[in-house]
């Protein structure tokens, strides 16, 4: 079933979504309900700040090869984005912001602000702002957050590498994933 035109053609453009690469619009389409499964390699530093800030926002715990189930429901304009790794679970919701230009992901108690561009290759998550508890958070304390979906070897391709200043890599992932038609 499809919820109509779906929040990321929306945030994008018709133009531009339809030049991504096919398992970028199946997985970021507009069916209400898509499962996918895959493999994730998970990294992250292992100093007792990093774990606890891992434990706190439900990222996964870092290990090679985790086997990865991913649950996305969406419901009007927004998307709930379940994720069950071998070592861990991460939900987040996703939504458009007031103006309609960037994607808010709350993930936790932390809300974040990306601008999606599109290229080539699928889309690029560039991170312009974060608020913690609804109150903002310096740009500096975000340090980077590398994100890009997109595709290799006709699967839905990701990678993400969030590292913060002065305490190190808080959660990288990379990885694939595959449509599941039978459940």
């Amino acid at each position: 079933m499809n919820t109509g035109e779906g929040l990321f053609p929306s945030l994008l453009g018709q133009t531009a979504w339809r030049s991504l690469p096919e398992p970028v619009r199946r997985l970021h389409g507009a069916d209400a309900r898509v499962i996918a499964r895959g493999l994730a390699d998970v990294e992250g530093d292992n100093n007792l700040v990093l774990r606890a800030l891992r434990r706190l926002l439900g990222l996964p715990h870092p290990a090679p090869e985790q086997a990865l189930e991913v649950c996305i429901e969406r419901s009007g304009s927004s998307e709930t984005w379940k994720r069950r790794f071998a070592l861990g679970r991460m939900q987040s919701t996703l939504r458009n912001d007031a103006t309609a230009s960037h994607l808010l992901e709350r993930l936790g108690p932390i809300t974040l602000r990306f601008k999606l561009v599109p290229d080539a290759h699928g889309v690029t998550w560039h991170l312009n702002g974060a608020w913690m508890l609804g109150v903002r958070v310096p740009r500096l304390w975000l340090g980077t957050v590398l994100s890009h979906s997109g595709e290799h070897d006709g699967r839905y391709a990701f990678r993400i590498d969030t590292r913060l200043p002065w305490i190190g890599r808080l959660v990288a992932y990379r990885g694939w994933l595959e449509i599941v038609t039978d459940d």
